[in-house]
């Protein structure tokens, strides 16, 4: 578990709003209001909550894919305008080049800055990493959707980007993939100290997984609460200290619900 206390804070997100035009009225309709939290170099944080809640907008806007309207992030003491190597970013299908092998798909990154050539150890010990030695060839219409995860992850990481943003990269796995993934990035985490963000509206993925969670509700996003979860790694999914945690966290999304407007009435 990372001490937050003892801990340099990397990034910043002060009062970030975001309204986009909603293309039936033409009216602005906000979607996220007053975001403010930091983050602390080496932490895993999940951003949890229902689909529509503006998480995957806020990560966009860390990334530097979206521009705040109002507000602003700060990455290492310096505004966050555009995409920049220093934040991975693993999307939810993973978005490989469909044209390109693994071995390939993973260097992408390092052939765009130049550095390929001298880097190609690495590559190959990236892709023994992530177990994938052997379809270093293959295309990705030749592997699992958990494989494919699995480049996505290396091909954010070979860049030693400062943070890596996951856009719910295993929201589309089977329950055994999506296991192995996570304890891929746990891994990764503790070898690297790298600083992870997690969008997902798992509960247990985010207990299982952060160190802090971040809770929004939506309509406009706004963030309800910051959950620091103390217990050591690993974590045992099914211990009754965990399955605690997450009857708290369930008590409240209950308390922060927005109340649904009525479709029908008998």
């Amino acid at each position: 578990m990372t001490d937050i206390f003892n801990r340099e804070e990397i990034l910043k997100i002060q009062n970030v709003n975001r309204s986009f035009i909603d293309e039936r009225s033409g009216e602005p309709r906000q979607i996220l209001k007053d975001i403010q939290f930091s983050v602390f170099r080496g932490e895993f944080i999940s951003i949890l909550g229902a689909s529509g809640c503006g998480k995957t907008t806020l990560l966009r806007l860390i990334a530097g894919l979206d521009s705040v309207q109002e507000g602003k992030i700060v990455l290492n003491g310096k505004p966050v305008l555009r995409p920049d190597s220093k934040r991975g970013y693993v999307f939810q299908q993973g978005c490989l080049f469909p044209w390109l092998t693994v071995e390939d798909n993973i260097a992408m990154g390092l052939k765009i800055r130049g550095v390929q050539k001298q880097n190609k150890d690495r590559i190959h010990a990236f892709i023994e990493k992530i177990g994938l030695a052997g379809f270093e060839k293959n295309f990705p219409h030749q592997i699992s959707g958990g494989m494919a995860q699995r480049v996505a992850i290396a091909r954010a990481l070979i860049n030693d980007p400062e943070i890596l943003l996951l856009d719910e990269p295993m929201g589309a796995l089977d329950s055994f993939t999506r296991a192995e993934i996570q304890d891929l990035l746990l891994e990764l985490r503790k070898e690297r100290n790298t600083t992870m963000i997690l969008v997902t509206h798992d509960i247990d993925e985010a207990l299982y997984l952060s160190d802090r969670i971040v809770i929004m509700t939506p309509r406009p996003g706004r963030i309800s609460e910051v959950l620091e979860i103390r217990d050591s790694f690993p974590r045992e999914r099914g211990s009754a200290q965990f399955l605690e945690k997450r009857s708290q966290i369930l008590e409240r999304f209950d308390l922060a619900r927005v109340t649904p407007t009525a479709e029908y009435m008998i």
